[in-house]
């Protein structure tokens, strides 16, 4: 019986994973920076210009968006450490898209490393 983190070698065998170094160079070369991260996740920091798609829904809302149907898009996904991106990358090639990458190291690796994140301005109450 394989487990989760067999699941996601697996997948890291089969897909392209980008360097931390090279992650900037591919996300502005990409048409499409996904985070597969839990909305909260998303919702607490996030690589600028990151479009919010759950890995729960990745397959349902890519399948029904017009804007992110082409088989073509480059895209370039991330998650927390890179296991959810990794599993989404290898659906996304099953899925028929060409131009997939992965960040190595996720969100927390790409935050650790100084790169800028977007935060959430906190509510203010008067």
């Amino acid at each position: 019986m394989k487990t989760a983190h067999d699941l996601v070698l697996l997948a890291k065998a089969d897909i392209k994973e980008v360097s931390l170094e090279d992650a900037l160079n591919a996300i502005q070369d990409s048409d499409v920076l996904l985070d597969v991260r839990e909305a909260d996740e998303y919702a607490n920091g996030h690589i600028p210009g990151a479009i919010h798609i759950s890995r729960g829904l990745l397959e349902f809302k890519l399948s029904n968006d017009p804007d992110l149907s082409s088989r073509n898009l480059k895209i370039v996904l991330y998650c927390k450490n890179s296991g959810r991106a990794a599993l989404a990358a290898k659906v996304l090639h099953e899925m028929g898209y060409l131009h997939v990458q992965s960040i190595a190291g996720g969100f927390e690796g790409w935050s650790q490393a100084g790169n800028p994140i977007v935060k959430p301005e906190p509510l203010k109450f008067e």
